[in-house]
């Protein structure tokens, strides 16, 4: 790559449609200096904006972008045209809070993995048939 190959027009599409850029950055770029770029172009008027670059994740080409990669590391030779516009998609991803339900404190706005566990117990007498299922919150 050299010259005006090296630099790279990036669009950042938000969940609304609306966009942050076109603008102009090298193939050098870090994904982590993009996510930083985005906070601080992020739309004012938003009601749900990010608080940190670590609630942004990048995608490009259908593939989540690492901070620690470069710009010109993640080009897709499908989508990625010289001289053209990508596009990477924004995703904000929501603030976690705890709260505590039932004794446990669990986090609201991350992935909770549940098992399940289903081991019949009895509650009432033979013949009444009442099963219990548990389910355990990780």
């Amino acid at each position: 790559m050299a010259g005006s190959q090296d630099q790279l027009e990036i669009r950042f599409r938000l969940s609304d449609d609306s966009d942050i850029g076109p603008k102009s950055y090298s193939a050098a770029t870090s994904i982590a200096t993009l996510k930083e770029s985005v906070l601080a172009q992020w739309p004012k008027d938003k009601d749900y904006g990010p608080r940190t670059v670590k609630d942004l994740k990048l995608i490009s080409a259908g593939k989540i972008l690492e901070n620690n990669r470069t710009v010109g590391e993640c080009q897709s030779p499908l989508c990625d045209l010289p001289g053209g516009v990508t596009t990477m998609h924004v995703v904000v991803q929501p603030p976690s809070v705890e709260k505590v339900v039932n004794n446990r404190t669990i986090m609201i706005g991350k992935t909770v993995s549940i098992s399940v566990s289903f081991s019949p117990c009895k509650l009432w007498p033979s013949g009444a048939g009442g099963v219990v299922y548990t389910a355990i919150l990780h």
